[in-house]
């Protein structure tokens, strides 16, 4: 049996080493001169930047990958815990530090608010079921049938999934800054926490229960490891790759791509990485689309953009105030959160996060300098915001913010940058209206609701990544994979 990827994100490179390791043949083909995805690293007068997730939590799930083909993951990259996860810094530079410490927690959330310490360890006893409910029973489990969306109504209402994780969490927290360093972590899977359902809430569980984790080396580095696991069971990528077309038998089946150069390559199923949006729009005539019509798609919600800039100092910040992952948080929130998801406006302020990896790994930059990527969250491409314009005015302004406030005389350091925004998801990526983490998390757009890991239109086409179900975030994206591979031999079975 041969399956061919398309794309060679998180999602697409999970599916391939299961299936290499299950003995399936496998070909991969990526787009771009580099694989990863969204994880794509640069490389800049020395400097190494990952393009895209530096949050590794669940790391047993690469481990599993590896184990899979009777290899160890610590043989190809060395993870190493981050502490604190995050320094969450707000609108006038107090912070606050996370970690999976229950105590030190609970000192940290005294600082704040003393009475929201009970009410914080009653949120975390009850985000274990939520937990096991939404991730561990369900995340790597396909939707393909209404009737499996209605056997977990009666869990979801028990649960309180119909409130968003902001509600959830202000049921046990009373302090404005305390709910918002609990409840923003569906900004990391391109949610609104005032509108993505509380099951969200089971990330705060994850992170306590595995931690937060770096791949020395990069984020890239786990890419290289995936890439070169793949290759010794006999997978093949090709770089510089990119699809036109998928070719479709007549018979609701799938049998190949065309790629720009005109050449043509078959196989017995196929799996996009791709974002799934584009992929329908783009790749198959929508004659053969009865379900996944190009209506269905613009009528869903999708995520937020990113703005990120990506910069490397001459001089070294070890004596700032900086973790290796910081959030910084202006004086709004939730009227920020309505800007960019509501309004599409992009705000005069800013909420942003800051990587600092060579705090970790000195090896992401030359001697003596410094590594770093920020980004901010902005409105995808539904806004009139003209980012030919904007771009610059808008780099310097972050760029102003962060050495005024948390990095000295920054911008006369830097001697190496680039920045992305929202026409790179558009352009690059492939992301339908510039979203980075492809249809928004919300309750309606989740599980069944969400576009298929399977298609309705075809029987042989398979989805993986940000867009299909269990959506973003590496934890997501490798849960996808798992899907794709049992439905894969399922029916090859």
């Amino acid at each position: 049996m041969k399956v061919i990827i398309i794309g060679s994100g998180f999602g697409g490179l999970g599916a391939a080493a299961r299936l290499a390791a299950r003995g399936v043949e496998v070909e991969i083909f990526e787009k771009r001169d580099k694989p990863g995805g969204r994880a794509y690293v640069y490389e800049i007068n020395g400097f190494k930047f990952d393009g895209g997730p530096t949050v590794i939590t669940a790391p047993w799930m690469f481990d599993e990958i590896f184990t899979l083909a009777g290899k160890k993951r610590e043989d190809y990259v060395k993870f190493v815990p981050v502490n604190p996860f995050y320094r969450i810094f707000d609108h006038e530079g107090k912070q606050f530090d996370y970690n999976n410490d229950h105590e030190f927690i609970l000192k940290e959330i005294e600082k704040w608010n003393p009475e929201d310490k009970a009410g914080y360890e009653r949120f975390i006893q009850t985000t274990k079921p939520i937990f096991q409910k939404g991730f561990v029973e369900l995340a790597s489990e396909p939707f393909l049938h209404l009737q499996d969306m209605l056997k977990i109504v009666p869990d979801l209402i028990k649960l309180q999934s119909y409130k968003s994780v902001y509600e959830y969490v202000s049921q046990f927290v009373k302090h404005p800054f305390l709910r918002t360093v609990f409840s923003f972590h569906p900004l990391l899977v391109g949610g609104n926490p005032f509108e993505v359902t509380s099951i969200y809430a089971m990330i705060h569980y994850l992170e306590r229960e595995w931690g937060v984790w770096y791949a020395m080396g990069g984020t890239g580095a786990i890419v290289d490891a995936m890439v070169r696991l793949i290759e010794e069971l006999g997978g093949k990528i090709h770089l510089n790759s990119e699809v036109e077309e998928i070719l479709v038998s007549g018979d609701r089946r799938v049998n190949g791509i065309r790629l720009r150069d005109g050449s043509v390559h078959t196989a017995d199923a196929i799996i996009s990485n791709a974002e799934v949006a584009w992929t329908y729009r783009n790749l198959i005539p929508a004659r053969y689309r009865k379900v996944n019509t190009n209506i269905r798609y613009e009528r869903m919600r999708y995520s937020m953009s990113l703005f990120v800039i990506y910069f490397g100092t001459r001089r070294r910040y070890l004596d700032s105030r900086l973790a290796h992952h910081n959030i910084i948080l202006s004086s709004r929130y939730k009227g920020l959160l309505d800007d960019i998801f509501h309004r599409k406006e992009l705000a005069d302020d800013f909420s942003l996060y800051l990587h600092m990896p060579t705090i970790t790994d000195p090896s992401m930059a030359p001697e003596g300098c410094e590594s770093f990527y920020v980004l901010s969250p902005v409105p995808h491409l539904e806004s009139d915001v003209d980012w030919r314009k904007v771009a610059p005015v808008y780099k310097d302004r972050i760029l102003q913010f962060l050495e005024e406030h948390y990095l000295p005389d920054l911008r006369a350091n830097i001697v190496a940058e680039h920045y992305i925004d929202p026409l790179h998801f558009e352009n690059t990526l492939n992301s339908f209206r510039g979203a980075a983490f492809s249809v928004e998390p919300i309750l309606t757009q989740s599980a069944w609701f969400r576009p298929h890991n399977q298609s309705e239109d075809f029987e042989n086409l398979y989805f993986v990544g940000a867009g299909t179900h269990p959506g973003a975030g590496l934890p997501g994206v490798l849960s996808s994979s798992i899907i794709a591979e049992k439905l894969i031999l399922g029916r090859r079975s």
